[in-house]
Formats: structure tokens, sequence, C-alpha cells
């Protein structure tokens, strides 16, 4: 029984031996050192997306607002409602959009994201084309016809508008803006009040008591063109509805 198990004990030695070698034990070393750095960039990885995903690490440390005239700055921070710390790429970036556009005064807002730790807010207020009185202050209205806020007096530099409902539903409304829009320089200078009270009646009056009979907001380059030269002639009350049948008197 003792000549079998030497047998096995001598065919084992050159494996044993190989086991020893410099080159076995340095492509031993070779191969433990590929899967430790394999492991290593592998937790290393893991342990970047957990902080930039789950932690303050790369987390909102400053609200930039630009574009605000009439908000205060506060005040946009405070309707984005961004939280200090949240992780930067995790923010829902539509939701703060929706959070921000919802203020009437803001017309359009863009959000961006800069490393490492900044939200920028990008507004666009509304501008008033005119003001509507009404029962519990002016109202203005802005390009798109949009009742956006109301003051206690009268806003400065625009035109009164004179319009039973003023929305961007409203076909007076809509035709009003619609005029105010296209309307020259030289004419949006003069002008005092316009009011209607469908999208086809409108009426323009200008300094100096001078009455425009405008009519629908249809042509209103051609009005305003024909209007222009009218008002250098003497009188106080202009018809334009027809541009090519212009009267003055």
């Amino acid at each position: 029984m003792s000549a079998p198990v030497r047998g096995r004990s001598q065919r084992a030695r050159p494996a044993n031996r190989r086991a020893r070698s410099p080159e076995y034990r340095a492509r031993r070393r070779i191969i433990l050192r590929r899967r430790l750095v394999a492991l290593g960039t592998v937790l290393a990885v893991i342990g970047l997306t957990y902080g930039v995903f789950f932690t303050p690490l790369l987390g909102v440390r400053n609200v930039d607002v630009h574009g605000a005239v009439v908000l205060t700055d506060a005040e946009v921070r405070a309707a984005a409602a961004i939280e200090s710390g949240s992780p930067l790429v995790r923010l829902d970036l539509q939701g703060i959009r929706e959070r921000v556009a919802a203020v009437p005064r803001i017309a359009a807002i863009e959000v961006e994201r800069q490393l490492p730790g900044t939200v920028r807010l990008l507004i666009t207020e509304r501008v008033p084309v005119g003001s509507v009185k009404l029962d519990d202050g002016y109202h203005l209205v802005d390009s798109t016809g949009k009742d956006y806020a109301t003051l206690p007096a009268p806003a400065p530099g625009v035109p009164d508008l004179v319009l039973a409902t003023p929305s961007t539903a409203d076909p007076a409304t809509r035709a009003v803006v619609g005029v105010l829009n296209e309307l020259p320089e030289r004419l949006r200078a003069d002008l005092v009040q316009v009011s209607a009270t469908t999208g086809a009646d409108m009426k323009l009056v200008l300094t100096g008591d001078r009455v425009v009979k405008w009519g629908g907001s249809e042509d209103t380059p051609r009005k305003a063109a024909v209007l222009l030269v009218l008002l250098s002639r003497k009188g106080l009350a202009f018809d334009v509805t027809a541009p090519d049948l212009a009267t003055v008197s």
C-alpha cells in the first residue's frame, strides 16, 4: 500500500515546483492586482454615483435669478421652491419651470444647472401694452392680452384700454393688443386711449383730443401709414376703417 502513496507524492512535485516558481507567482500577482483594480473601480463608481445622486456632495448651494425687474429675486426663488442641498442632478427642472411660470408676471422661464451647486433661473417678465380700469384697480395687459397684475393707480407710459372683460379669450382684447403690437412708435408715442366692445369697432384717442375711428384689427400697417399722413392735416376726427377711403374732419 505504501508504494502507490509514494507515486502520488512524486507526481505532485512538478505542480508544487510550478506554484513556487517566480513566473507563476508573478502571474498570480498580476491577476490579483487586476482584480483589486477592477474592484476598486467598481466601488469608486458606486461611491461617486451615490454621492452625486443621494447626498449633498453636489447639492444645490445657490439659486441665481436673472431678468427680474418688478419681481424681487426672493419672490422668484420662493416660487421655484428649490430646497437647499438637494442633489443637483436629480432636480425636477420641469417642475421648477411650472412653479415659476405660474407667477402671473412671468412670461417665460429657463432653468439651468451649473456644477458644482448652482441653479440659474432666467426669467422674462411681462411688459404691459396698456391698463384697464376696473372696480378693483388698474389691470395691466400684456402683448398676448393676458391680464396679469392690478395696480392702485394708472400705469405710467402705457395707454388706457377701455375693455369690458380683458382676457386672452375676449375678441375685443385680442383685437386691441393685435393693433398695439403693430403700431409704429410714432403713433404709440401719441396714444392716450384705445376702446373696443367687439373686435371690429376700435377707437383710438391721441394727444390733443384727436379721435381715430379704427375699425377692426386687420390691415393695421396700411391704416397706420394712412393715419400718419392724415395727422399732418388739421382736424380732430379721423376715420381709417377703410384706409383707401380715409377721411379727416
